[in-house]
């Protein structure tokens, strides 16, 4: 568990120094890599979602455990920008920094494959200990095998 932690916590962290900056960047962006963006709604909305899911990693390192499904989702966020800078760079459409930016973060959606599994055990113990808690009181809202409704 304390992998998950470190792994998620530097992609938090890493990713916040990487995109927050951009929120500034817009003329540089123009200057150094013509044209200039033509549509900022959809620079800034990547940059703020992006952003957003930095925060969400954060989040997933505090507790691996009960955020565990979380990080299979993360990893098609790593993968949504990952595969196409692949594709793009081998069109010639983007430049050699775009294809390392998406492969670190395929680097990142790897190593949250890995999280997800070094924590299977862990999820795995704190089911059956919330189901004996649950046992034990007598409180059915503590057990996830109840059936509600039924």
């Amino acid at each position: 568990m304390k992998l998950a932690r470190w792994i998620f916590t530097i992609a938090g962290v890493y990713g916040i120094l990487v995109i927050a900056p951009l929120y500034f960047a817009e003329g540089q962006i123009a200057q150094n890599d013509p044209p200039a963006i033509t549509h900022p709604e959809f620079f800034y909305g990547f940059v703020g979602i992006t952003l957003a899911w930095q925060l969400v990693f954060l989040v997933i390192a505090r507790n691996p455990v009960r955020y565990r499904p979380l990080m299979l989702v993360s990893v098609l966020e790593k993968l949504a920008y990952g595969v196409p800078a692949i594709v793009l760079f081998t069109q010639q459409r983007v430049k050699t920094m775009t294809l390392t930016f998406g492969c670190v973060d395929l680097v990142l959606g790897a190593l949250f494959v890995v999280a997800f599994l070094v924590t299977r055990g862990h999820a795995a113990a704190a089911t059956a200990t919330a189901t004996a808690t649950a046992a034990h009181t007598g409180n059915p809202d503590l057990d996830d095998t109840s059936s509600a409704g039924a």
